[in-house]
Protein backbone atom coordinates (compact mmCIF):
# COMPACT_ATOMS: atom_id res chain seq x y z
CA UNK A 1 0.00 0.00 0.00
CA UNK A 2 1.53 3.32 -0.96
CA UNK A 3 2.67 5.31 1.94
CA UNK A 4 2.82 2.22 4.09
CA UNK A 5 6.10 0.05 5.03
CA UNK A 6 6.43 -2.99 6.92
CA UNK A 7 10.06 -3.11 7.84
CA UNK A 8 11.56 -6.27 9.35
CA UNK A 9 13.72 -5.01 12.43
CA UNK A 10 15.21 -7.32 15.27
CA UNK A 11 12.81 -9.29 17.17
CA UNK A 12 9.63 -7.65 15.55
CA UNK A 13 7.59 -6.15 12.29
CA UNK A 14 7.84 -2.53 12.36
CA UNK A 15 5.51 -0.67 10.15
CA UNK A 16 6.57 3.19 8.49
CA UNK A 17 4.27 5.11 7.51
CA UNK A 18 4.89 8.07 4.98
CA UNK A 19 2.73 10.90 4.67
CA UNK A 20 4.86 14.04 4.53
CA UNK A 21 6.53 13.44 7.46
CA UNK A 22 7.42 8.97 8.41
CA UNK A 23 6.01 7.52 11.98
CA UNK A 24 7.45 4.58 12.55
CA UNK A 25 5.14 2.00 14.64
CA UNK A 26 7.59 -0.38 16.84
CA UNK A 27 11.06 0.00 17.43
CA UNK A 28 12.15 -3.66 17.13
CA UNK A 29 15.13 -4.80 20.04
CA UNK A 30 17.66 -2.62 20.71
CA UNK A 31 20.52 -2.99 17.66
CA UNK A 32 17.40 -2.33 15.15
CA UNK A 33 18.69 1.01 14.39
CA UNK A 34 21.06 -0.32 11.47
CA UNK A 35 17.97 -2.26 9.51
CA UNK A 36 15.78 0.75 10.21
CA UNK A 37 18.45 3.67 9.00
CA UNK A 38 18.98 1.25 5.85
CA UNK A 39 15.10 1.02 4.88
CA UNK A 40 15.09 4.52 5.08
CA UNK A 41 17.50 5.29 2.88
CA UNK A 42 16.21 2.44 0.71
CA UNK A 43 13.16 4.81 0.04
CA UNK A 44 15.01 8.05 0.02
CA UNK A 45 14.69 9.41 3.05
CA UNK A 46 16.87 10.59 6.39
CA UNK A 47 16.27 9.38 9.76
CA UNK A 48 15.75 12.75 10.68
CA UNK A 49 12.50 12.65 8.95
CA UNK A 50 10.97 10.05 11.50
CA UNK A 51 9.29 12.64 13.65
CA UNK A 52 7.36 10.36 15.61
CA UNK A 53 7.64 6.62 17.14
CA UNK A 54 4.50 4.47 18.46
CA UNK A 55 5.01 1.99 20.53
CA UNK A 56 2.06 -0.68 20.70
CA UNK A 57 3.68 -1.59 24.43
CA UNK A 58 6.71 -1.80 26.29
CA UNK A 59 8.16 -5.67 25.82
CA UNK A 60 11.88 -5.19 24.17
CA UNK A 61 11.11 -6.13 21.10
CA UNK A 62 9.15 -3.12 20.49
CA UNK A 63 10.72 -0.49 22.28
CA UNK A 64 14.09 -1.96 22.71
CA UNK A 65 15.27 -0.15 19.57
CA UNK A 66 13.83 3.41 20.59
CA UNK A 67 16.89 5.07 22.06
CA UNK A 68 18.91 4.48 19.11
CA UNK A 69 16.42 5.50 17.24
CA UNK A 70 16.10 9.28 19.17
CA UNK A 71 19.40 10.05 19.75
CA UNK A 72 20.02 12.50 16.89
CA UNK A 73 16.40 13.52 16.31
CA UNK A 74 13.65 15.30 17.85
CA UNK A 75 10.99 12.08 16.90
CA UNK A 76 8.32 11.84 19.80
CA UNK A 77 8.08 8.53 21.26
CA UNK A 78 4.48 7.43 22.34
CA UNK A 79 3.23 4.61 24.85
CA UNK A 80 0.20 4.12 26.85
CA UNK A 81 0.96 6.01 30.38
CA UNK A 82 0.07 2.34 32.13
CA UNK A 83 3.36 1.03 30.20
CA UNK A 84 5.39 3.78 30.79
CA UNK A 85 4.82 3.70 34.76
CA UNK A 86 5.99 0.00 34.49
CA UNK A 87 9.36 0.59 32.66
CA UNK A 88 10.06 2.15 36.13
CA UNK A 89 9.98 -1.10 38.36
CA UNK A 90 12.86 -1.80 40.41
CA UNK A 91 14.33 -5.69 40.65
CA UNK A 92 13.53 -5.79 43.81
CA UNK A 93 9.32 -4.85 43.41
CA UNK A 94 10.08 -7.43 40.77
CA UNK A 95 11.82 -9.89 42.48
CA UNK A 96 9.14 -9.71 45.53
CA UNK A 97 6.21 -9.90 43.44
CA UNK A 98 7.55 -12.60 41.05
CA UNK A 99 5.72 -11.28 38.26
CA UNK A 100 6.82 -12.22 35.03
CA UNK A 101 5.86 -8.98 33.37
CA UNK A 102 7.54 -6.60 35.67
CA UNK A 103 11.04 -8.64 35.31
CA UNK A 104 10.60 -8.02 31.64
CA UNK A 105 9.93 -4.75 32.48
CA UNK A 106 12.71 -3.94 34.35
CA UNK A 107 15.15 -5.92 31.45
CA UNK A 108 13.84 -3.81 29.14
CA UNK A 109 15.70 -0.51 28.30
CA UNK A 110 12.99 1.94 27.27
CA UNK A 111 12.64 5.63 25.94
CA UNK A 112 14.51 8.42 27.67
CA UNK A 113 11.24 9.89 27.65
CA UNK A 114 7.86 9.09 26.63
CA UNK A 115 4.44 11.09 25.74
CA UNK A 116 1.23 9.81 27.46
CA UNK A 117 -0.64 7.84 24.55
CA UNK A 118 -5.09 7.52 25.71
CA UNK A 119 -7.71 5.65 24.55
CA UNK A 120 -9.58 7.58 22.01
CA UNK A 121 -6.96 9.72 20.92
CA UNK A 122 -6.68 10.35 17.18
CA UNK A 123 -2.83 11.02 15.58
CA UNK A 124 -2.37 12.99 12.65
CA UNK A 125 -1.11 9.83 10.72
CA UNK A 126 -2.29 7.98 7.52
CA UNK A 127 -5.43 10.10 7.68
CA UNK A 128 -6.59 9.96 11.91
CA UNK A 129 -4.61 7.12 13.48
CA UNK A 130 -7.18 5.97 16.13
CA UNK A 131 -6.01 4.76 19.69
CA UNK A 132 -7.55 1.99 20.87
CA UNK A 133 -6.59 0.20 24.66
CA UNK A 134 -6.64 -3.24 24.93
CA UNK A 135 -4.73 -3.97 28.14
CA UNK A 136 -3.43 -7.43 29.05
CA UNK A 137 -0.75 -8.80 26.91
CA UNK A 138 0.74 -5.60 29.10
CA UNK A 139 -1.12 -3.34 31.15
CA UNK A 140 -0.30 -0.23 28.30
CA UNK A 141 -0.82 -2.00 25.28
CA UNK A 142 -2.84 -0.69 22.15
CA UNK A 143 -3.68 -1.21 19.36
CA UNK A 144 -3.90 1.56 16.27
CA UNK A 145 -6.70 1.42 13.66
CA UNK A 146 -6.48 3.55 10.39
CA UNK A 147 -10.48 3.98 9.21
CA UNK A 148 -9.67 5.45 5.79
CA UNK A 149 -7.61 2.25 4.64
CA UNK A 150 -9.06 -0.19 7.55
CA UNK A 151 -6.25 -1.42 8.53
CA UNK A 152 -5.74 -2.27 12.31
CA UNK A 153 -2.17 -2.71 13.56
CA UNK A 154 -2.00 -5.18 16.29
CA UNK A 155 1.20 -5.22 17.71
CA UNK A 156 1.14 -8.46 19.69
CA UNK A 157 -2.85 -8.72 21.08
CA UNK A 158 -3.18 -11.29 18.26
CA UNK A 159 -0.73 -14.16 17.13
CA UNK A 160 -1.21 -16.68 14.27
CA UNK A 161 -1.10 -20.22 15.44
CA UNK A 162 -1.20 -23.64 13.06
CA UNK A 163 -3.03 -21.26 10.20
CA UNK A 164 -5.36 -19.18 12.71
CA UNK A 165 -5.28 -16.29 13.83
CA UNK A 166 -5.55 -16.28 17.89
CA UNK A 167 -5.08 -14.62 21.48
CA UNK A 168 -1.73 -12.82 22.45
CA UNK A 169 0.60 -15.30 23.97
CA UNK A 170 -0.27 -16.20 27.31
CA UNK A 171 3.61 -16.79 28.66
CA UNK A 172 4.38 -13.34 27.63
CA UNK A 173 0.61 -11.90 28.86
CA UNK A 174 0.81 -10.00 31.87
CA UNK A 175 -2.80 -10.97 32.27
CA UNK A 176 -3.85 -13.58 29.71
CA UNK A 177 -7.35 -13.39 30.16
CA UNK A 178 -7.79 -9.71 30.25
CA UNK A 179 -5.68 -9.82 26.98
CA UNK A 180 -8.74 -12.54 25.49
CA UNK A 181 -11.19 -10.22 27.07
CA UNK A 182 -10.02 -7.20 25.51
CA UNK A 183 -10.23 -8.35 21.44
CA UNK A 184 -13.87 -7.57 22.21
CA UNK A 185 -13.05 -3.74 21.40
CA UNK A 186 -11.89 -4.73 17.96
CA UNK A 187 -15.05 -5.85 17.08
CA UNK A 188 -16.35 -2.01 16.83
CA UNK A 189 -14.05 -1.72 13.62
CA UNK A 190 -14.32 -2.33 10.52
CA UNK A 191 -11.43 -4.02 9.63
CA UNK A 192 -9.69 -5.16 6.11
CA UNK A 193 -6.45 -5.76 7.06
CA UNK A 194 -5.18 -6.91 10.57
CA UNK A 195 -1.24 -6.00 10.45
CA UNK A 196 0.63 -8.66 12.89
CA UNK A 197 3.68 -7.58 14.31
CA UNK A 198 5.43 -10.93 14.07
CA UNK A 199 3.55 -12.58 11.31
CA UNK A 200 2.34 -11.56 7.88
CA UNK A 201 -0.65 -9.04 7.54
CA UNK A 202 -4.15 -11.01 7.30
CA UNK A 203 -6.85 -10.04 4.80
CA UNK A 204 -9.62 -12.98 5.22
CA UNK A 205 -12.18 -12.13 6.24
CA UNK A 206 -10.98 -10.04 9.22
CA UNK A 207 -13.81 -8.86 10.75
CA UNK A 208 -15.40 -12.16 11.02
CA UNK A 209 -12.10 -13.30 12.50
CA UNK A 210 -12.27 -10.85 15.55
CA UNK A 211 -16.02 -11.41 15.94
CA UNK A 212 -15.16 -15.41 16.02
CA UNK A 213 -12.55 -14.43 18.75
CA UNK A 214 -14.22 -11.96 20.92
CA UNK A 215 -16.99 -14.85 21.05
CA UNK A 216 -14.42 -17.23 21.85
CA UNK A 217 -13.31 -15.19 24.80
CA UNK A 218 -17.21 -14.64 25.84
CA UNK A 219 -17.03 -18.03 26.24
CA UNK A 220 -14.31 -18.22 28.52
CA UNK A 221 -15.68 -15.73 30.94
CA UNK A 222 -18.19 -17.76 31.19
CA UNK A 223 -17.15 -21.12 31.52
CA UNK A 224 -14.18 -20.47 33.10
Amino acid sequence: MEGLHAVRLIGANAFLIDDGELTLVDAGHRGSIRLLRGYVAQIGRKMSDITRIVCTHGHPDHIGGVREMTTRNDAEVLMHPADIAGLNVTLREAWNARDRGKLIAWFTRGPHAATPLHDGEVLPVFGGLQVIHTPGHTPGTVCLYAPRHRILFTGDVLQVRKGKVSFAHRYFSSDYEMACASVERLTEYDVQTIAFAHYPAWTDDANGVLAGLAKRARHMVAHP
